[in-house]
């Protein structure tokens, strides 16, 4: 027993450092799941295309930075297609979504020329590697504090602020002359670019780029959202830029959790019906939190009523 907690030790700044890195793919979900309220599936074909499109121009010789800005700006590309669709043609958003991830499956395969390929941190200078877990996680941090700073810095904008009023409500930002559509473009392209951003640290961190990803990304992003909002959303509430933070913290015990399930010896085939099962957990929470207030407060409310009624009756009868 005491065997096998060592090795539960052993592995979770791994669990930490994976968790960092998903982290900034959960803040670009949450661009579009709670600031655009969109919901974007486009993540799970861009969490492959950046990752894709770095290896083969670190490959090609391109410098590091060089890779980490095309990813960003693929991932972008991807996001104004999703936005082009909704916006231009009139497709609902998670249909847009699944389209351009569908599209960029075979474009993944394009880019990479095969099912995968591998890139070695002994051969090229990566930023991150799952051989070097505490500088991953010193340099993700950075990576995670500069883009909560941008991103604090760009929502505080008029142009930032507009697209929050675009996701608030819709119709009321039309009503004071808010281009909507190019609000949501704009939102689904920086979400996207963000995500595509975080696949290109991850293909670093693994040593490795596949065409298969990004499957059930998404799960991950939400889930994160979740458990950084139902944990933390009280704190985070009046400050936007620790609102972030929390999303990443929420990656963070994400992938803790998952490291502490595998510990418990269950099978790594189930991962993703586990996932699903973690996400449908704390999705309930705030549903189940909500119901138990209404009841508390309910309960209160008839014991007071009933205090006040026998006051009076009591009142009466001496009367």
């Amino acid at each position: 027993m005491q065997l096998e907690l060592s090795n539960l030790v052993a592995a979770l700044p791994g669990g930490v450092a994976q968790g960092l890195i998903w982290g900034i793919m959960a803040i670009g979900v949450y661009l579009t799941y709670k600031i655009l309220d969109v919901a974007d599936l486009t993540v799970d074909g861009t969490m492959a295309t950046g990752g894709a499109v770095f290896v083969m121009m670190t490959i090609s010789g391109f410098p590091i930075w060089a890779g980490m800005v095309a990813a960003f700006v693929v991932g972008m590309l991807a996001g104004l297609v999703t936005g082009i669709f909704h916006t231009a043609m009139g497709i609902p958003a998670i249909l847009s979504g699944i389209l351009t991830q569908l599209g960029l499956w075979s474009i993944n395969l394009r880019i990479l020329g095969m099912a995968n390929r591998a890139i070695s941190v002994d051969n090229y200078p990566l930023l991150v590697s799952l051989r070097y877990i505490p500088r991953t996680m010193v340099v993700t941090l950075i990576f995670i504090l500069a883009l909560i700073i941008v991103l604090y810095w760009f929502f505080g904008t008029e142009r930032g602020s507009s697209i929050r009023a675009t996701g608030a409500n819709q119709a009321m930002a039309r009503a004071q002359g808010i281009n909507t559509n190019f609000n949501v473009v704009l939102g689904l392209m920086l979400s996207n670019g963000i995500v595509s951003l975080c696949s290109a640290l991850y293909t670093q961190y693994q040593g490795f780029a596949d065409v298969n990803a990004g499957r059930g990304a998404i799960v991950i992003g939400l889930a994160a959202v979740i458990i950084g909002e139902v944990l933390f959303g009280r704190l985070a509430a009046r400050n936007f830029g620790v609102m972030l933070f929390a999303v990443v913290l929420g990656a963070v015990i994400y992938y803790l959790v998952i490291q502490v399930v595998l510990w418990l010896g269950l099978n790594a085939n189930d991962m993703k019906l586990i996932s699903a099962i973690v996400v449908a957990i704390f999705l309930a929470v705030p549903f189940w939190r909500d119901r138990m207030l209404a009841r508390a407060q309910d309960s209160y409310f008839l014991r007071w009523a009933g205090r006040l009624l026998g006051k009076k009756k009591g009142d009466g009868d001496r009367a």
